[in-house]
């Protein structure tokens, strides 16, 4: 049997994923992708995934590739294509694959309800479903497979990353280290700079120095945390997605927001602590036992029950003090596990 995954963005949603690709190459199916470019790294040689689909960013110019895409797909004859994204994007996707089967979650579950309108198959979440990746394994039912509470990352081989990290960590003379990561894609989600350069002197008095990691466009951000930090951080050297993913391996600890590599140390099993304004912890959050969630206090009191939640700069009233009380605990707990 052949099933096609249509989970075009962002990377922390395509790392919550994949659990359900895990979950269908254990049970035997021969398993494709449809990804736009951002997230392409972690299923490229993805040793649980048998084609990958690369499809184009979203531009008029692109239309050609994405027909020449959606041809080969169509060759393939997938059984089913599986619809994570709940947009009117993916949706046109799995629906133009030709799969003999269109699954996805239904419409009270989705950002842009009206795309259910191109399933063939709506998904009503069982309850006590809350967390998306068990959302996402909600999708497998319709298939015979019970995968709800499944946490298994498949990622690619990174040998040559991996090599390369540790030559960049021994330049910076780093063995034992935190990594603060503070960049993201929604601005509401983000965490002042000065507020990070704040906890890294804190953690370096706990005998800790941070390694501030960086994606495109953000090396201004990170400088700031630097520069903030009084020489407790060090600005990392540049990564791509599988560099970052052998850094944080390597980490004792990660602190950043609700973004892609947050999720990403969670995947790998860092120890991290999650900043969480706008965003539901319960359903988007850390899901190891001892992680930590740190939310503005306005909120604390009035946790989100629905799947997304827009606030101010609800971020800014986050302080380095309750960080570094959650640093403190997390890295308890992880001592307390290794004895």
């Amino acid at each position: 049997m052949k099933a096609l995954l249509v989970r075009l963005s962002a990377i922390g949603d395509v790392v919550h994923t994949l659990p359900a690709l895990a979950a269908l190459h254990d049970h035997g199916w021969e398993t494709g992708w449809v990804v736009e470019p951002p997230a392409r790294p972690l299923l490229e040689a993805n040793p649980s995934l048998s084609r990958l689909w690369p499809a184009p960013a979203a531009r008029l110019s692109s239309w050609g590739v994405a027909h020449r895409v959606l041809t080969g797909v169509r060759a393939k004859e997938y059984d089913v294509a599986l619809e994570f994204q709940g947009l009117w994007k993916s949706a046109t996707w799995a629906r133009l694959a030709g799969a003999g089967r269109v699954v996805g979650l239904a419409r009270r579950w989705r950002r842009e309800p009206g795309s259910a309108a191109l399933l063939g198959e709506r998904v009503e979440l069982p309850a006590g479903v809350v967390h998306v990746i068990d959302e996402n394994l909600a999708l497998l039912r319709p298939l015979g497979i019970e995968a709800v509470g499944r946490r298994e990352f498949p990622l690619p081989p990174a040998v040559i990353e991996g090599h390369e990290v540790a030559r960049g960590l021994a330049a910076l003379g780093l063995e034992s280290f935190a990594v603060l990561n503070p960049g993201g894609g929604w601005a509401s989600k983000l965490w002042a700079p000065e507020r990070f350069g704040a906890v890294a002197r804190g953690l370096r008095d706990r005998g800790l120095p941070c390694v501030v990691t960086w994606g495109p466009g953000e090396e201004r951000l990170a400088d700031r945390v630097v520069q903030s930090s009084a020489d407790a951080a060090r600005r990392a050297f540049p990564t791509t997605l599988l560099h970052y993913v052998e850094l944080v391996r390597r980490s004792r600890l990660v602190v950043a927001a609700d973004t892609g590599p947050l999720h990403l140390a969670c995947a790998v099993g860092t120890p991290v602590v999650a900043l969480f304004g706008p965003t539901d912890p319960a359903r988007n959050g850390p899901f190891a036992p001892g992680d930590v969630v740190v939310r503005p206090p306005s909120l604390e009191a009035d946790a989100p029950t629905g799947r997304y939640r827009v606030e101010g700069a609800v971020m800014d009233e986050i302080t380095p003090e309750q960080v570094l009380a959650a640093v403190d605990r997390r890295l308890a707990g992880a001592a307390a596990r290794a004895v």
